[in-house]
C-alpha cells in the first residue's frame, strides 16, 4: 500500500479538527506513526524512487534506548557492550532517529511498571518509542529482558518483550544485543529483518595469503574461513548463509588453475566440488540455492555455465566472443542473470534470462566500463561499479526497470564491489579511500561510510543474506 499525499492531507485536517479531544488526539498520533513505518514513507517516498527501492524513504522514528537497569551486579565490561553494542546497532539501522541521552528524564525504566509515558513523550525527549530492560547476571549467565514501548499511547500493548539468554561473555553481550536490536528494527519496519546479526565475508591477505574470512556486519569478530594457503576470491554466500562459493586456485591434472570452491560453514570443511579445464570463477548461487552460476574458459573464451549445487548438469548460458563472467542472480525471482561482457568493447552490464535468453545490454549515459553487479533483495535496484572517462571508480544504483541512476560515491580512492545487505537499507563494498584496500559499509543513499577493517589488504566483501 502506497500513501498519497492526498490521503496525508486528510488524516492531518482531521487531527486538527478534533484536536481538543485527547483520546482522538492520541489514537491519530499511533496510527500516523503505524503507517509512517509500516505502510509507506509519505509523499517523497511515492515520488522518489531510489528511496522507495531502498526503504530508506521511511519517516525516522524517535526512540529512546536508556541504559538497562540492573536485576544482580554485572561486571561494567558487559553492561557497557551491551549498552554500546544495542546503541550502535539501532543508530545505524537507518530507520530510526536515537533521542539523545542529554534529553532523558532522571528516571529511566528497567521494567514496564516504571516507565512514565509522559516524561519520554514530551519535551525534551519527544520519542514515541522507548527500548528499555533490565540484566541479571550470575557467575557463568546473562540474561536480558528487552521491552519496547509506545509512548504515545499507554493504551497500546507492549510492543515487544523479550528475555534472551547467555554466558556471561562479551562475546554473548553483543549476541544478545545483536538479538534485541532485530527484532526492534523488524518491529518497526514492518517485519524486515535487522542486520545486526549478519556476517560479511571478504578476502584478506593478513594471514600472507589471500584467504577468505568473514566478521560480523559491523567489523567485529574478524576471522579466517579458508587456509589453502594459495589464492582465494570472489565470496558469495549461499541462501542460507551455511555455505561460501569462492573462486580457489588449485592443482587440477598438473597444473594450479583457478576453480570453483565451497566452504561449509556448519561442518567448517570445505566440500567437494567438480573441477574443469581453463580458468573458472566468479561463482553465484541461485536465490533457492540449488543452482551455481560461474565463469569458465573450458572450451575456449570465458562464459558462463550453470550447474546445481553440487556440480551436475553442467550447461552453458552464455555464447558470445570475448569475455563474460560475474553472473549476479536476481534474488526475488530467480529468472534474471546480470553480468559484465566485453563482446561489444569495454566490459559493461548485460542482462539476460536465466536459461541465457533475451540478452539485454544495460545502456549508461558515459563512456567507460561497469563492472561487479549486485541486486538489491527486492530485485529492483542493481549496484555496479563504473569507471568513467575521467578514471574514478565509484559506485552507482541503477533502477533495471527505469534504467535511472545515482551515485553512492564520489572521487574518495577506488570503490567497488558492493554487495547488498538483506535488509535492502545497507551495502558494503570495497575503498582505497584511506591509502590501502579495505572493506567498508554504507547506507544504500551512499550516505554514513564506516570503514570495517584496517590491517593488511581487504576486499571483494559479500554479505550474508540472514
Amino acid at each position: 500500500m502506497i500513501c498519497s499525499g492526498k490521503s496525508t492531507q486528510t488524516k492531518t485536517g482531521r487531527f486538527e479538527k478534533n484536536k481538543e479531544n485527547t483520546m482522538t488526539r492520541k489514537i491519530a498520533i499511533s496510527v500516523a506513526l503505524a503507517i509512517a513505518l509500516l505502510l509507506c514513507a509519505g509523499s517523497a517516498f511515492a515520488q522518489d524512487w531510489f528511496k522507495t527501492g531502498t526503504g530508506l524513504g521511511v519517516s525516522k522514528a524517535r526512540l529512546a534506548v536508556p541504559e538497562f537497569g540492573l536485576r544482580a551486579p554485572a561486571p561494567p565490561a558487559l553492561e557497557k557492550t551491551f549498552h554500546d553494542v544495542l546503541w550502535s546497532d539501532l543508530e545505524y539501522c537507518g530507520i530510526l532517529d536515537l533521542v539523545s541521552p542529554s534529553f532523558y528524564p532522571t528516571q529511566t525504566p528497567s521494567q514496564p511498571s516504571e516507565l512514565k509515558f509522559a516524561d519520554w513523550s514530551n519535551a525534551p525527549a519527544s520519542a514515541y518509542m522507548v527500548a528499555y530492560g533490565n540484566l541479571s547476571v550470575d557467575s557463568t549467565n546473562l540474561a536480558a529482558a528487552g521491552f519496547l514501548s509506545d509512548v504515545h499511547n499507554p493504551t497500546a500493548p507492549i510492543a515487544l518483550q523479550k528475555i534472551y539468554r547467555g554466558a556471561a561473555t562479551d562475546a554473548d553481550a553483543r549476541r544478545l544485543a545483536h538479538q534485541f536490536a532485530d527484532d526492534i528494527v523488524a518491529k518497526l519496519s514492518g517485519g524486515l529483518p535487522g542486520i545486526a546479526q549478519t556476517q560479511i565475508a571478504f578476502v584478506s591477505s593478513k594471514s600472507g595469503n589471500k584467504e577468505i574470512w568473514a566478521m560480523d556486519y559491523d567489523g567485529s569478530n574478524q576471522h579466517q574461513v579458508t587456509h589453502l594457503k594459495s589464492i582465494s576470491l570472489t565470496p558469495r554466500w549461499s541462501p542460507d548463509a551455511t555455505k561460501i562459493a569462492f573462486t580457489c586456485y588449485v592443482p587440477f591434472r598438473g597444473i594450479t588453475s583457478p576453480q570453483i570452491c565451497i566452504y561449509s560453514t556448519a561442518s567448517d570443511r570445505l566440500i567437494s566440488f567438480p573441477r574443469y579445464r581453463g580458468s573458472n570463477s566468479s561463482p553465484a548461487y541461485s536465490p533457492d540455492g540449488s543452482q551455481i552460476a560461474f565463469m569458465s574458459s573450458q572450451n575456449g573464451d570465458p562464459e558462463i555455465y550453470v550447474t546445481d549445487a553440487g556440480g551436475g548438469n553442467l550447461h552453458r548460458i552464455t555464447f558470445a566472443a570475448g569475455v563474460n563472467t560475474s553472473p549476479a542472480w536476481n534474488p526475488k525471482t530467480g529468472k534474471q542473470i546480470a553480468f559484465v561482457s566485453d563482446r561489444g568493447g569495454d566490459p559493461v552490464l548485460y542482462l539476460a534470462n536465466s536459461d541465457g535468453s533475451g540478452v539485454e545490454k544495460l545502456d549508461l549515459p558515459d563512456m567507460g566500463y561497469s563492472v561487479d553487479p549486485s541486486w538489491s533483495p527486492n530485485g529492483q535496484l542493481l549496484a555496479f561499479c563504473w569507471r568513467r572517462p575521467s578514471g574514478n571508480f565509484d559506485i552507482y544504483v541503477m533502477d533495471v526497470i527505469s534504467k535511472q541512476l545515482v551515485e553512492l560515491t564520489r572521487d574518495a580512492g577506488r570503490n567497488e564491489r558492493p554487495s547488498w545487505a538483506p535488509d535492502g537499507r545497507h551495502i558494503v563494498f570495497e575503498s582505497t579511500r584511506n591509502g590501502q584496500r579495505q572493506v567498508w559499509s554504507m547506507l544504500a543513499d551512499g550516505s554514513e561510510p564506516r570503514q570495517l577493517t584496517y590491517q593488511g589488504q581487504n576486499e571483494s566483501p559479500n554479505w550474508s543474506p540472514r
